[in-house]
């Protein structure tokens, strides 16, 4: 069974996830510690669950999404991996970090390409890779089918959904995704989004007000 630990990181709010399992392999998710407290933050409880993390994935590459992306294959020697589509994004985030307040970005290396439609294995566990773009072009979500949840990046949130008015948005492109992609999931998943709480597939589809 896959537990899903999160961290509300930066000046953005950004939610970070460990996902980890009975075996103690652990994936990152979305790292957005940008200070060391934060880094700190993250570690120790790393060190005090006794984790191995085994890999970095990301939904997308916005700037409050990747900050902590490089100290931490630093520090554990693991691989990065992103949505060849979204490398644009993660190339233009020192152009505009310093604006942001976030000096001296340090740019990952990408070491895989995600790929719609193949998984993401760790410990005991699976994720499926499912492309969800429109608030970003290569966004894309993980979803555990055996613990029923998805790791849905900035796509749906709980009565919202993600912004499109950053480069590479599309609202009706955002829109067909979650109908398409999130929505066709059943109903008791829950949905961990990039900020704020977490959310059900069946609680948005008959609230959230932009699919009313």
């Amino acid at each position: 069974m896959i537990q899903v630990k999160s961290f509300v990181f930066n000046p953005f709010s950004e939610n970070t996830y460990l996902l980890y399992d009975e075996t103690g392999e652990t994936l990152i998710v979305d790292p957005g510690c940008h200070d060391r407290e934060e880094l700190k933050e993250l570690a120790d409880f790393i060190a005090t669950q006794g984790l191995k993390p085994v890999g970095i994935i990301n939904t997308h590459a916005h700037i409050d999404h990747v900050l902590g992306i490089s100290a931490l294959k630093r520090r554990y020697d693991i691989p990065f991996s992103l949505h060849k589509l979204d490398e644009p994004l993660l190339k233009a985030v020192k152009t505009y970090a310093s604006n942001y307040g976030f000096s001296g970005f340090d740019e990952p290396e990408i070491d895989n390409y995600l790929t719609e439609g193949e998984t993401v294995t760790f410990g005991n566990s699976t994720l499926k890779i499912i492309f969800v773009p429109g608030h970003a072009p290569g966004h894309v979500a993980f979803v555990s089918e055996e613990d029923k949840f998805v790791i849905g990046g900035d796509v749906l949130f709980r009565m919202s959904i993600g912004r499109t008015d950053l480069p590479g948005g599309d609202h009706s492109t955002l829109l067909n995704s979650i109908r398409t992609q999130l929505f066709t999931l059943p109903e008791d998943y829950t949905v961990y989004a990039g900020h704020m709480e977490p959310t059900t597939i069946g609680f948005e589809k008959k609230n959230n007000p932009f699919f009313r």
